[in-house]
């Protein structure tokens, strides 16, 4: 069997997390000893990662030739909320839309539970699978190395702390509230990993970066080298998104062996826990007041738990479960 992992539009979301579940898909395969190609196939399954037009019409395509059709459920309409200018207007059509588009599918996979039950909400008519985008737990790695590498980059002594996140310039990645932190922090280092175009996002965010304080840096889209670097050598990851299907990076960090201090929300409900894999936070002052005792050592260090969380979620373990998906909808 060679499954087809369609790339079109790759261009699109090549710096998103749906570009890298794209990438990911191919390596898990591999892992389960099942052969991908990029190419049009006249048979086997083919994967769809995202909603564009030319992605449906390839489902529609696909279907005619009698292909079984594996569509992605990286969206919802909750989480394209809160993103771009004018996402909530027209979140009630996005909805809509993907709902047409995952209809297409013989079969939708989509990263967590909770994603699952808010498409299952949608009224989507085919099985919908809950399977974790995955981490490639080789690559993301605690490493001194990297450590060096990142501080001495960066100029960041030794005994200095450093706060690092990761995501687009939108406001549900909580974008604001981490420029709140850094100006609550003065005796810590801020940086945000990732960039939008400034004249895609609202105001509040265009101020937010722009009357950000000293000690927030904003260095923009990183290579996937470097990020893995900042997880090794960053002291804390606080990643205070409102809204996810599942949130790539938090695995990443995780598995990198940087603590991690979360919103609370209901995606990371069966996989992700207050107190024993992260430290979850519900609002500003509570998110300050745990950053200081994660730092400071007041609360006890969750690292090898969340590191263990994301070998559960590596290549091969979801590589596997991929595999049985296929084989229980008669596509082996």
């Amino acid at each position: 069997m060679k499954v087809q992992i369609y790339t079109g539009s790759m261009s699109l979301v090549a710096k998103s997390g749906v570009g890298q579940a794209i990438l990911h898909q191919r390596m898990m395969l591999s892992e389960a000893g099942v052969a991908t190609t990029d190419k049009w196939e006249d048979e086997g399954p083919i994967h769809l990662n995202t909603v564009f037009p030319d992605a449906a019409l390839t489902a529609i395509l696909a279907r005619k030739k009698g292909r079984k059709v594996v569509y992605y459920g990286h969206s919802t309409m909750e989480d394209f909320k809160n993103s771009f200018i004018g996402s909530n207007l027209l979140a009630p059509l996005f909805k809509k839309w993907i709902t047409f588009c995952y209809n297409l599918g013989d079969v939708v996979i989509t990263p967590t539970d909770y994603s699952r039950g808010l498409l299952k909400s949608y009224g989507i008519k085919k099985p919908i699978y809950s399977l974790s985008n995955g981490i490639d737990t080789r690559f993301f790695a605690p490493s001194a190395k990297a450590r060096r590498r990142f501080r001495d980059k960066y100029r960041i002594g030794d005994s200095e702390k450093v706060i690092i996140s990761a995501g687009h310039f939108i406001e549900r990645k909580g974008l604001p509230e981490f420029v709140e932190m850094a100006r609550q922090m003065p005796e810590c280092r801020f940086i945000w990993f990732g960039h939008t175009p400034l004249s895609m996002v609202p105001l509040a965010i265009r101020q937010a970066i722009e009357t950000a304080p000293q000690n927030c840096l904003f260095p923009g889209f990183v290579s996937q080298a470097e990020l893995r670097d900042a997880y090794c050598g960053a002291d804390l990851f606080a990643f205070l998104s409102s809204e996810e299907t599942e949130g790539i990076v938090v695995l990443e960090a995780l598995a990198c062996g940087i603590p991690a201090l979360l919103r609370d929300i209901p995606v990371y409900s069966g996989w992700l826990t207050d107190g024993e894999n992260v430290y979850m936070a519900g609002n500003d002052g509570e998110f300050v007041k745990k950053a200081r005792a994660m730092l400071d050592g007041s609360l006890p260090s969750l690292t090898e738990a969340g590191m263990r969380t994301a070998q559960s979620r590596s290549m091969r373990a979801t590589g596997e479960r991929l595999r049985e998906i296929y084989k229980k909808e008669g596509m082996e």
